[in-house]
């Protein structure tokens, strides 16, 4: 009678004759990527590998992922190493990577590729200070040992000499590199200790320069206040640090040229301002010599007192104008005043009254214009030129001729 297994005895049953299968204990794999899943939290890697004939699972654990130097996604066909095994919880067989490679395509060329294409979607590439004219302070950070950082020291002493410069020694390759190239750009920074920073090292493979296509050192470059000029390797070699730079020199030797100006060709640029300006200078003297003599030989300057002669006439003439315009105004005033002032006695009320006329009030005082406001027995003084006069009203007659008038 046939045994009765669980799915769990099957499965571990499986596992068991997989696993016990040494040629599936270290396999090569290669295929298209599908379904892949990137657990950001854990930094476990899920996906699928498939060609035109088949699927099979797959899965990265975070220590291995750690270790690639590419973004693996959808569509890209790579090369696995790895195990195979069957997960118990579901019966799948599944490869359990732990290491993986483009497939015909480089790992290091498609990292940086990948990030390149990252950083110039952020707009990393689009940074452009301007290189000081007349730096005072130059920052060298590369290898204190190599080539390149003699060729920048010979250039800057040849070229501008009055500049400080000051070296950061790190390693330019290996595991300590990218650490210490990112520190020296940001200790820069941190202290304000120079005006310009150069940064690179001589030629090399992609494995020896890989360290100039350091994320984090592309955004300490991105986050420098003072220019950097990246010279990694030579003119046919482009790193990251040259798209984040502020200028790219295609050696070190030229990113020494680029920093700084040339002592020789200033000196001289001075020498021909100064002469520029020593000429226009003699030639205003001669402009005010020439203006001088000129003056000089006019009648007025020769015959000095015949010229304030004739400016004391002028003067006395321009007096007497005004004195005589001013009378004329003064009169013509007075005209006026006169004028106005009989206006106003013919219109006075006094000299209405000395015709025989009087102004009538009430015992108000108020002005009686109207018969109609009198009333028998009503108490009435009458304003005469020469004083007044008071009555009672007996009785009041009204024209009616006028009033209808």
């Amino acid at each position: 009678m046939s045994t009765v297994l669980t799915v769990s005895q099957v499965n571990m049953f499986l596992k068991s004759l997989i696993e016990g299968d040494g040629r599936l204990k270290n396999v090569m794999i290669s295929g298209e990527i599908s379904n892949f899943t990137n657990h950001y939290k854990s930094g476990h890697l899920y996906f699928s590998l498939k060609d035109s004939g088949g699927v099979i699972k797959a899965v990265m654990f975070a220590e291995s992922a750690r270790m690639l130097r590419f973004m693996p996604k959808d569509g890209m066909k790579v090369i696995v190493a790895g195990r195979v095994s069957v997960y118990e919880a579901t019966g799948q067989y599944q490869i359990y990577v732990r290491s993986m490679q483009p497939d015909g395509v480089g790992t290091l060329n498609l990292a940086y590729e990948q990030l390149k294409e990252k950083l110039h979607k952020e707009g990393l590439f689009d940074k452009s200070n301007p290189i000081p004219a007349y730096p005072e302070r130059v920052a060298v950070i590369t290898s204190p040992t190599g080539a390149a950082v003699q060729d920048i020291k010979s250039v800057l002493a040849r070229r501008w000499p009055v500049a400080q410069v000051i070296m950061f020694p790190v390693a330019v390759q290996g595991e300590l590199a990218e650490g210490q190239l990112t520190k020296a750009v940001k200790t820069v920074n941190e202290y304000d200790a120079a005006d310009v920073i150069i940064i690179g090292r001589g030629g090399g493979s992609i494995e020896d320069l890989w360290a100039f296509n350091s994320e984090k050192l592309a955004r300490e470059i991105y986050a420098s206040r003072i220019p950097v000029i990246s010279a990694v390797g030579h003119e046919t070699d482009f790193t990251i640090c040259d798209f984040v730079s502020d200028l790219r020199a295609p050696t070190p030797s030229a990113a020494a040229e680029l920093a700084v100006p040339n002592i020789y060709e200033e000196m001289d640029r001075v020498e021909a301002l100064y002469m520029s300006m020593k000429s226009l200078v003699l030639d205003q003297i001669d402009d005010a010599r020439m203006y001088v003599d000129s003056l000089t030989s006019s009648p007025a300057l020769k015959e000095p007192e015949s010229g304030l002669l004739r400016m004391r006439k002028e003067l006395e003439y321009l007096e007497s104008k005004l004195i005589l315009l001013q009378k004329n105004k003064l009169s013509y005033a007075n005209a006026q005043v006169a004028r106005f002032s009989g206006m106003l006695h013919e219109l006075s009320p006094l000299k209405i009254l000395s015709r025989g006329y009087s102004v009538l009030q009430n015992d108000k005082g108020e002005y009686i214009a109207s018969a109609e406001s009198l009333n028998c027995g009503d108490r009435v003084k009458a304003l005469l030129s020469d004083g007044t006069a008071e009555f009672t009203v007996d009785s009041v007659t009204i024209d009616k001729e006028n009033d209808n008038a």
